[in-house]
């Protein structure tokens, strides 16, 4: 049981799309990232988003790829400059939820979690990437992470 934490693909820019949804690179890597999770049978059970254009339509192709059931999921509170307290202090490893987000809310998020410091650097998110947490009896750690760039 984990939870699945993912920065959403690149997104256009606010000049090509106000919205700021996925490029056409941003849907390639965030498709190649999904097809190695379902390779690896990743089992997430539900997936939720920021609301904004970019996360919602990363967020779809997971869910299109993996097979997930229950309809995404729009969370409040995970904005990019939102408080990464209020999720982090709930947060369910149990759950195999994915939460597809924005920086620099995912990396103070890993960094709340594992380390009860948000101005410490644990982990650098790529678009599209996944950063697998779970937690133990001394706390949340990462479990492993799923990049489309390894160099």
């Amino acid at each position: 049981m984990a939870v699945y934490l993912v920065q959403h693909g690149q997104s256009l820019s606010k000049e090509k799309d106000p919205a700021k949804g996925l490029s056409d690179i941003g849907r390639q890597e965030t498709m190649k990232i999904a097809d190695v999770a379902l390779m690896y049978q990743v089992p997430v059970s539900k997936i939720v988003h920021s609301g904004k254009a970019r996360a919602e339509q990363t967020a779809q192709i997971f869910k299109d790829i993996l097979k997930v059931n229950p309809p995404l999921e729009k969370a409040d509170g995970i904005g990019p400059l939102d408080d990464v307290t209020d999720l982090g202090s709930r947060i369910d490893p149990e759950s195999n939820r994915m939460i597809v987000g924005h920086l620099p809310y995912m990396e103070r998020l890993v960094s709340f979690l594992t380390a009860e410091n948000l101005e410490l650097r644990v982990i650098r998110f790529q678009n599209s990437g996944i950063v697998c947490l779970d937690r133990d009896e001394k706390g949340w750690f990462i479990k492993w992470t799923l990049n489309p760039h390894i160099g």
